[in-house]
């Protein structure tokens, strides 16, 4: 059972975290609407959440976002905390998730060998 509370959890802070980007309520001009939330990953205590940032623009516009959310993360969590209904809503730490990148790269490698 308490699985399911931390799934459900990481979905929602998921949903909320790219509302707020999409929807511009971070003020922060570092922030890239190009990003998206990959992956939230949450302590079993519920104490600190792991968010995962990826994206389709450059590296150093997604590192420069990650900066910026890190920076808004009380506001984030603030925000997050209304619509999560748990005793603790967790500190939140953002980084970057190249996986996309490396994806891309494997993909490249893979067809060249093939070609």
């Amino acid at each position: 059972m308490a699985e399911f509370r931390l799934l459900r959890a990481e979905k929602i802070i998921q949903e909320e975290i790219s509302k707020l980007i999409l929807q511009d309520k971070i003020k922060d001009p570092r922030i890239n609407k190009l990003v998206f939330i990959s992956n939230v990953k949450i302590s079993p205590d519920m104490g600190y959440a792991k968010v995962a940032v990826s994206g389709y623009c450059k590296e150093k516009d997604i590192l420069k976002t990650v900066e910026g959310l890190n920076s808004a993360a009380g506001f984030i969590q603030g925000t997050i905390g209304k619509k999560i209904k748990t005793r603790l809503t967790p500190k939140l730490t953002f980084f970057y998730d190249n996986s996309i990148k490396e994806g891309f790269e494997i993909n490249k490698l893979i067809e060249d060998t093939l070609s």
